[in-house]
């Protein structure tokens, strides 16, 4: 049975070759999104507890938001990581069977007799 890809290494979050790709931003919607949810787990801990829910625990509230976001930080550039792997296995199985992928030819337009048809004719091509 197979483990996965071969050569891969077992255990390791985040190789090496994951430092050659840019960060993610810290504004990233995706990040920004983990945050909210870390924020909003404060306020269900709080709710939980029988407390105020806003007001009690802001300090708590905080630690959530930024352990969140630390956690999706990395979370974020795991994912950047493997899809730029894919990017490149898929590339690189491109390059190596062109017969399978032939290059695409300029576009011929079909004359419409129609006006309203003209998209219909745009979807045979």
């Amino acid at each position: 049975m197979m483990s996965g890809r071969p050569g891969r290494a077992p255990l390791r979050f985040l190789p090496d070759e994951a430092r050659s790709l840019p960060p993610p931003k810290l504004t990233d919607p995706r990040l920004v999104y983990v945050g909210f949810l870390g924020y909003c787990s404060g306020l269900i801990d709080n709710a939980i507890r029988r407390r105020p829910v806003v007001a009690a625990g802001l300090h708590r509230q905080l630690l959530y938001v930024t352990s969140f976001v630390f956690i999706g930080y990395y979370l974020l550039k795991r994912q950047d990581y493997m899809y730029a792997l894919r990017d490149r296995d898929m590339f690189s199985y491109v390059k190596s069977h062109p017969e399978d992928f032939p290059e695409k030819g300029s576009r011929t337009h079909i004359p419409c007799a129609c006006p309203d048809l003209l998209f219909f004719c745009v979807l045979l091509q």
